[in-house]
């Protein structure tokens, strides 16, 4: 797409060479950066040094005529130490935010107990990939089972190949479920003698595959590349989530 790829070339000048100069020259403690086209996250120490940045940032994009989107952009208690200090002063869970078609949340693995974000298939991206599928089933209505099972297949499993990150799987199981409901009221409607539910359950099986997972956790995949990501020891505790229009 044409629109990602100019927003990356002009923005790296904007803001990527920016905001590095920014972390070696103002920034006090750790800055964590993750930026896809226009959207991104920064990740502070700290909630001052984050109200400093964004001063500083939007002053930096309105030299360009740009601006933050106001609804995306927000600063957040987030990170490892999250859940503890708001329960120390009596408030409620660490707020959650979407990013690249997730929601994330600080949570803890059931494993042993170790912090960990999750993330969740964003409610908005399931229900626009969900109703893009029921309108192409209502298109290929009356074509061969084993055709339109082959296609679904492929978007099932790409879509599953995005997705399917650890903590994700009962997201998927529910897009799973809804997308063999929809199949089978076409199927119903398509043929005027009922089907065996034994035999709707051997086309389901065969072409909507169940869910697994195929990532490792963030900090497998960033220490595999960054092994001396190990040795540090600190760890944002806000965020910046943004967006430009």
């Amino acid at each position: 797409m044409v629109s990602p790829l100019l927003a990356n070339v002009y923005l790296h000048y904007v803001f990527d060479l920016w905001i590095e100069a920014w972390r070696q020259k103002v920034a006090r403690g750790d800055v964590i950066v993750v930026r896809h086209a226009d959207d991104l996250v920064v990740g502070f120490e700290n909630r001052t040094e984050a109200e400093r940045f964004l001063e500083a940032f939007r002053e930096r994009l309105a030299k360009f005529g740009l601006e933050l989107h106001p609804e995306k952009t927000r600063l957040i208690e987030f990170g490892r130490y999250a859940a503890s200090d708001r329960e120390k002063r009596g408030e409620g869970k660490p707020e959650t935010f979407t990013f690249l078609g997730f929601t994330r949340h600080c949570g803890k693995r059931r494993s042993n107990g170790a912090f960990t974000v999750w993330r969740k298939t964003a409610k908005k991206r399931m229900v626009a990939k969900l109703q893009a599928i029921k309108a192409e089933l209502r298109r290929r209505m009356h074509e061969p089972v084993a055709d339109f099972g082959a296609w679904l297949r492929k978007v099932v499993n790409g879509y599953y190949r995005y997705h399917a990150v650890p903590g994700n799987i009962d997201r998927l199981s529910v897009f799973r479920q809804r997308l063999r409901r929809l199949w089978w009221l076409i199927l119903r409607r398509r043929s005027q003698r009922r089907r065996s539910w034994d035999r709707v359950i051997r086309i389901f099986q065969r072409w909507i595959p169940a869910p697994r997972v195929l990532h490792p956790y963030p900090v497998v995949r960033f220490l595999a590349t960054h092994p001396r990501g190990s040795r540090m020891r600190r760890s944002a505790r806000t965020v910046l989530c943004g967006g430009g229009q």
